[in-house]
C-alpha cells in the first residue's frame, strides 16, 4: 500500500494506483476526455492525449497527466492550483478550437462529454481561431456513422475496437494536425472488418461515431395513412428507457412503454420477446438434431448480428457452427408480414415494420440482403432506445406519467424465457429449458441455470440430459469470444452449446442503450430487472407460450419444417459442412 497526499489529504492505495484513480477514494473528481477504465476487462486507456486531467506534483518540474502517472511513497499532489487550472482551460480551448460549433443539431447534444465539460468550465467564447482540419464523413453504413470532424483524438475506441473487443476495425493515421481515427487504409467503414458492436459509440465522447438515425423515416411512416405501422421492442429497452426520463437504473416501464408507443401512433404495438420465444423452438429443434447425430458441435446461437459478424471475419473455419435461425428481430418481422398480415387481412406491402432495439448492429442486420422473406423486408426501420426516447419527447410523452398498458396480440405474448435474452446467459438460459424437457420428455422443476448467469466473461457449466453430460458456455464481449473460440480451433475446449454475445454483458449494455455515468452498477441493475421480470411471468418456458402454440398449428406446421425453414432461418447459413 502507498501513502500519497492530495490537496492535503492522506490518501492510502495499492501500488500501480493512478492519481486519478486514487483521487476517487477521497470522491475527488478530476475532468478527463480520453480516459477510459473499462472495469470488467481491465483494460485502461493509455494514450493521455487530451491533458485535461493534469496535476501538480512535488519536485516534478511539468505537469503530471493523472490518468496514467502512477503513485510512489509519499507522493505530494495538488489538483487545484493556479497553474493545474490555467493548463487545463488551455487544453480544452485548443481542443475546441478544431471542433465543429453545431451542438444544437448534433446527435450527441445534452451527452456529449466535452459539450458538459466546456460548460462545466464556463467557457463561452472561442479564444482560438484559424483553420481546422476537414474530413469526409463516413456514412457508407447503415448502421454506423463516423464523422472525423468530431473526434478530439481520445482515443477511446481504439481502446475498445482493439483491446477489449479485439475486432481490430480503427487505428490512427498521421500526426500532428492531419491525425485520424480510421479503419485500415482508411477504407469506408462498410468495407472493414467493424462488427457493428456500437461499443465504440458507447465510449466515444463526443459524436464522432454514432448510429445511424431512423427517426425521420419512422416519422414519415406513421403520417403515411396508406401505411399499417407495427413497432416490436426488444427485452432489454424496457429496463432501460426509463433512465431516459429520469427513473432509477433497472426501472421497468413495460407497461408505460407499450402506451407511449399508441400514443406516438403504432397501428399495433409487439413484444420481440416473443420472436424470442419463437426463435427458442427452432432453435431447440436444431440443438437437440445436432446433439443426436452428435455433428457440427458445438452450436453457437446466432441472436447477435455482430458475433456472427465477428466469426464470420476472424474464423472462417468456424463458420459451420452458428444456428441457421434468424434473430428475434427478424423472425418477429418475417411473422408479421406473412401469419399476422394473413389472419388481420393486410397487404404485407403496406406494412412498415419498425424495431426498437439496444443494439447497433440490428439496424445493419435489419438491412442485409438475406433478411428477407418472399422478397419483402423483414423490418424496415430500427430505432434504438435512445432514440425511441427522443421520439417520445417530441411527441410530448413523458414514460413517468403513462398509464400501464399490455402489448398486441398475438405476437404480444411472451415467457420468461424470451425476456432474459437481453442479457448475457439469456439466450442459453432459455434455450435449456427448453430442450431439456423435449429431450427427457420430463417438467423441469426449477428453471433456473444459475451456472450460465452471472457478468463474468467466460461462464462455464454441464447440463445432465437423458444420461448425456452436455457441456456449455455463455461468453460476453467479443475479447472473450476471441479467447473461446482459439480453444475451440485448436481442439483445447470442447463444448456442446455456447452463447455469445458481442457486447459486455449482453444487448443490456448494447450500443444504442441510455449512456449511463456509472456503467457497472447500471448494468447490475438493468439485469436484475430482467430476471425480476422472468421470476413473475406466469409462463417461464417459450414452449409453453400458447400465442407460440398457436402459430405452429395455424401456420407453420412442426418446429423445423419447411415453412419454417423458408420464413425463419438464414438462407446464407442453411448450407451446413460436415466437421
Amino acid at each position: 500500500m502507498i501513502n500519497i497526499t492530495i490537496d492535503g489529504q492522506i490518501v492510502i492505495v495499492p501500488e500501480g494506483t493512478t492519481i486519478l484513480d486514487a483521487a476517487k477514494k477521497i470522491n475527488l473528481d478530476i475532468p478527463t476526455l480520453c480516459h477510459l477504465n473499462v472495469e470488467r476487462t481491465g483494460f485502461h486507456n493509455q494514450v493521455a492525449s487530451c491533458r485535461v486531467c493534469v496535476v501538480e506534483v512535488e519536485g516534478r518540474r511539468n505537469l503530471a497527466p493523472s490518468c496514467v502517472t502512477p503513485v510512489s511513497e509519499g507522493m505530494k499532489v495538488v489538483t487545484n492550483s493556479k497553474r493545474v487550472l490555467s493548463s487545463r482551460r488551455k487544453n480544452l480551448e485548443l481542443i475546441i478550437s478544431n471542433h465543429p460549433f453545431e451542438c444544437l443539431i448534433c446527435a450527441k447534444s445534452t451527452d456529449c462529454e466535452l459539450q458538459k465539460m466546456v460548460w462545466e468550465f464556463g467557457i463561452n467564447t472561442q479564444r482560438y481561431t484559424g483553420k481546422r482540419s476537414e474530413h469526409e464523413i463516413d456514412r457508407s453504413s447503415s448502421a454506423l456513422k463516423r464523422d472525423p470532424n468530431k473526434c478530439i483524438m481520445c482515443r477511446r475506441c481504439e481502446t475498445m475496437c482493439n483491446e477489449v473487443q479485439t475486432v481490430g476495425a480503427l487505428t490512427a493515421f498521421g500526426r500532428g494536425y492531419d491525425t485520424i481515427v480510421a479503419p485500415a487504409e482508411k477504407m469506408p467503414i462498410v468495407n472493414s472488418n467493424c462488427v457493428y458492436c456500437g461499443q465504440c459509440v458507447n465510449v466515444c465522447p463526443t459524436a464522432a461515431l454514432t448510429g445511424v438515425g431512423y427517426i425521420r423515416q419512422t416519422w414519415d411512416a406513421l403520417f403515411d395513412k396508406t401505411k399499417t405501422v407495427i413497432v416490436q421492442v426488444a427485452p432489454a429497452v424496457r429496463v432501460a428507457i426509463g433512465e431516459e426520463f429520469g427513473m432509477a437504473p433497472g426501472t421497468i416501464v413495460t407497461g408505460k412503454m407499450v402506451a407511449g408507443l399508441r400514443r406516438l401512433g403504432f397501428n399495433a404495438v409487439f413484444d420481440t420477446t416473443f420472436g424470442a420465444d419463437l426463435t427458442v423452438i427452432e432453435e431447440s429443434k436444431e440443438i437437440m438434431n445436432r446433439l443426436e447425430k452428435n455433428e457440427n458441435l458445438p452450436i453457437l446461437t446466432s441472436c447477435c448480428p455482430g458475433w456472427i459478424n465477428f466469426v464470420t471475419h476472424n474464423f472462417p473455419s468456424l463458420s459451420y457452427m452458428p444456428s441457421t435461425c434468424k434473430s428475434p428481430q427478424q423472425m418477429t418481422g418475417a411473422i408479421i408480414k406473412t401469419y399476422y398480415a394473413q389472419k388481420m387481412g393486410i397487404d404485407p406491402k403496406s406494412i412498415v415494420v419498425v424495431s426498437v432495439m439496444p443494439c447497433i448492429a440490428k439496424k445493419y442486420e435489419a438491412a442485409l440482403p438475406s433478411e428477407m422473406t418472399y422478397g419483402l423486408r423483414d423490418v424496415d426501420y430500427v430505432i434504438t432506445t435512445r432514440e425511441l426516447a427522443k421520439m417520445l419527447k417530441e411527441g410530448s410523452i413523458d414514460l413517468r406519467h403513462m398509464p400501464e398498458e399490455d402489448f398486441d396480440n398475438p405476437l404480444g405474448e411472451s415467457s420468461g424465457a424470451g425476456v432474459i435474452f437481453g442479457g448475457t446467459g439469456g439466450v442459453l438460459e432459455a434455450a435449456l429449458r427448453t430442450v431439456y424437457e423435449k429431450m427427457t420428455g420430463k417438467e423441469l422443476e426449477d428453471v433456473n441455470f444459475m451456472g450460465v448467469r452471472g457478468l463474468e466473461g467466460i461462464r462455464e457449466a454441464s447440463v445432465a440430459v437423458n444420461g448425456r453430460t452436455v457441456r456449455v458456455a455463455a461468453v460476453t464481449g467479443l475479447g472473450n469470444a476471441r479467447k473461446v473460440l482459439e480453444k475451440i480451433e485448436s481442439g483445447e475446449s470442447k463444448y456442446d452449446i455456447i452463447e455469445i454475445m458481442a457486447c459486455p454483458a449482453g444487448c443490456i449494455n448494447g450500443g444504442g442503450q441510455p449512456y449511463a455515468a456509472s456503467l457497472d452498477e447500471t448494468i447490475e441493475q438493468r439485469i436484475r430487472a430482467l430476471y425480476h421480470v422472468d421470476r413473475n411471468k406466469a409462463i417461464r418456458k417459450s414452449h409453453m407460450n400458447p400465442s407460440i402454440q398457436t402459430l405452429y398449428q395455424e401456420f407453420l406446421g412442426d418446429p423445423g419444417s419447411h415453412l419454417a425453414h423458408e420464413i425463419l432461418h438464414d438462407p446464407d447459413r442453411l448450407i451446413i459442412p460436415k466437421s
